[in-house]
């Protein structure tokens, strides 16, 4: 089998393997396959409204998406894109609430934006310094702080922050007009589509056309290379892993900006696991980040609209999307060892 044959194979299994594990789903539960995966379609692409929910997802996991592949360029793994973007929500909040009501919008939001990184990148400082120092895995002490992180934030909504007039619900009081990020009229599309866009392709410029860029690659692909040519690793390291958490926050502060409004419980829906399936997605490649995002955001705003429509469980789109991760490592595995 050639090489180019054996290569559109591999892609053509991993796209056939989530759409059979979708459609023994559907069967087991009763649908007709083809008619569920036509309503997902429909659900996604019907309409301009519901197109623009898929990039209102799109504009988070675009973000996050190219938070972890940051991190993986340099053979890092970042799996704490979900704390990290509820620490940038937090650092948004924080702002927000304190600044926001007694600023212009052209200041509010450019701090909320820092704080949303500062945040994100506070919350990966530790697994950077603990990986930097002591050689301490990232992908355990990245994926620990999640939990840490969305504890917290339950803590601040359920207690110091509650909206007093919230009659009773968690969460924190509504942002002034101020920090509010402005929406495409009609939609929820907030400048977080942009931020996205805007970020993947500074990535790869940076990536592509930068001694910095051509550095951590090398430090990705051949660390003991890099070691014997003077690059220190550990503290490129470092900074990436800062950077990765920075653009996770960012995420966190479009959210409450640009959807929520206020800090809740609804800021912490997983996006920042399924970065981990665009950068897959992506294939490590930040210009595809933007289109990987559409492609999964379609597939969980299908499946939102196949529980409304067809009454089953839109956790089958979390099917689809588990065994999409898994075959698109099946066929990077397959790659890298053929």
């Amino acid at each position: 089998m050639s090489a180019l044959k054996k290569k559109y194979t591999l892609w053509l299994v991993a796209v056939a393997v989530p759409l059979a594990a979708g459609a023994a789903i559907f069967a087991f539960m009763g649908a007709d396959p083809v008619q569920a995966y036509a309503v997902m379609f429909q659900g996604a692409f019907g309409s301009w409204a519901r197109f623009s929910e898929v990039l209102v997802k799109a504009s988070a996991l675009s973000l996050t998406g190219l938070a972890v592949i940051l991190a993986a360029r340099m053979n890092l793994w970042n799996i704490g894109c979900e704390g990290q973007l509820v620490m940038g929500a937090i650092g948004a909040t924080a702002v927000a609430l304190r600044l926001g009501p007694s600023l212009d919008p052209w200041l509010a939001l450019p701090l909320c934006a820092l704080a949303g990184c500062l945040g994100g990148a506070l919350w990966a400082s530790g697994p950077s310094w603990l990986r930097a120092r002591l050689g301490v895995s990232e992908i355990i002490t990245t994926l620990l702080l999640n939990y840490v992180a969305i504890a917290l934030m339950e803590h601040l909504f359920f207690g110091p922050w509650r909206d007093p007039a919230g009659f009773g619900f968690p969460g924190s009081a509504q942002f002034a007009e101020a920090a509010r990020l402005p929406r495409l009229a009609g939609t929820r599309i907030h400048p977080g589509l942009l931020a996205g866009v805007g970020a993947a392709l500074a990535l790869t410029w940076v990536l592509a056309r930068t001694r910095w860029g051509y550095e951590l690659t090398v430090m990705g692909l051949g660390p003991r290379a890099a070691s014997y040519a003077g690059m220190n690793a550990a503290r490129r390291g470092f900074w990436v892993l800062l950077l990765s958490g920075a653009l996770a926050g960012l995420a966190g502060m479009a959210e409450v900006t640009g959807i929520h409004y206020r800090l809740q419980q609804g800021v912490a829906t997983g996006y920042g696991y399924d970065g981990v399936i665009v950068a897959c997605l992506a294939r490590l490649h930040p210009a595809l980040a933007p289109p990987a995002a559409v492609i999964l955001a379609a597939v969980l705003v299908g499946g939102e609209y196949l529980q409304t429509k067809m009454r089953l469980p839109s956790a089958a789109s979390l099917v689809i999307e588990g065994a999409l991760l898994l075959s698109l490592l099946w066929v990077q595995t397959r790659k890298s060892t053929s």
